[in-house]
């Protein structure tokens, strides 16, 4: 479904999840380029966080993130009540917020290991 995974050529609103995220300290973002192989959704964000109430904190900042920059509320959010795994549907991206250990437990990046994938900095800017 996406043209490139260049870091250039990602959508402005997932560029704004990414950084908020990142103005709470999210760990290890990353975007998983699954539109060709899922067929529901272009992109997955990938973020965590070492205590469930930063993970429920980082959910908020990505939501507030995106309509900020001009996109709608999440369709769907779920796993707000135990915040071990937040996920936020925009559409066109899903952001799966994770604390720590349940990042670790449900590995979804190697599940998803064969999608292309871009690393994102603690500013929230794509690296690769």
């Amino acid at each position: 479904m996406n043209d490139s995974t260049e870091p250039e050529a990602l959508p402005s609103l997932l560029l704004a999840a990414t950084r908020g995220a990142a103005e709470l300290q999210a760990t290890d973002v990353v975007a998983l380029d699954v539109g060709d192989v899922l067929g529901i959704t272009d992109w997955f964000i990938v973020a965590s966080a070492p205590n469930l109430r930063q993970v429920r904190r980082i959910a908020e900042e990505v939501e507030e993130a995106v309509k900020a920059a001009g996109g709608d509320g999440p369709r769907r959010i779920e796993g707000l009540e135990d915040a071990t795994w937040i996920l936020l549907d925009f559409g066109v991206f899903v952001v799966h917020v994770f604390y720590d250990e349940t990042r670790s437990f449900y590995d979804i990046e190697r599940l998803w290991s064969d999608v292309p994938r871009i690393r994102f900095n603690e500013d929230g800017i794509p690296t690769s």
